[in-house]
């Protein structure tokens, strides 16, 4: 499966009822929602001595690909654009791969 087409089968579970703006909302609640239970798995791990969940970590990652596409789709693009514009602005910031002067010293 490629990544459009995950986000047209997930979106088969976007509730009908919603307008547009309302699922921009919660595409955008959700994302940070489920990306707080991601860092939650680590922190347990990192800081409380837990094991890591691998398992539920891909779940909720799983999870922040849904409200990705929730978000794309209201704002009527697909995935693959989206990708394809962070890997642009990636390859302009990081010419030549990630170099801390680089990181440190960006122009916005």
């Amino acid at each position: 499966m490629n990544i459009n087409e995950y986000q047209k089968l997930a979106m088969t579970t976007l509730n009908p009822a919603l307008s547009k703006k309302d699922v921009l909302i919660n595409g955008v609640m959700g994302l940070c929602g489920e990306a707080g239970e991601a860092i939650d798995i680590v922190k347990k791990h990192l800081a409380q001595g837990h094991e890591l969940d691998r398992e539920k970590l891909i779940k909720e990652l799983g999870d922040v690909a849904w409200y990705l596409a929730e978000t794309a789709t209201a704002l009527d693009i697909d995935l693959e654009e989206v990708l394809a514009r962070n890997i642009e602005k990636l390859k302009k910031r990081y010419p030549e791969g990630f170099k801390t002067e680089n990181s440190v010293n960006r122009a916005e």
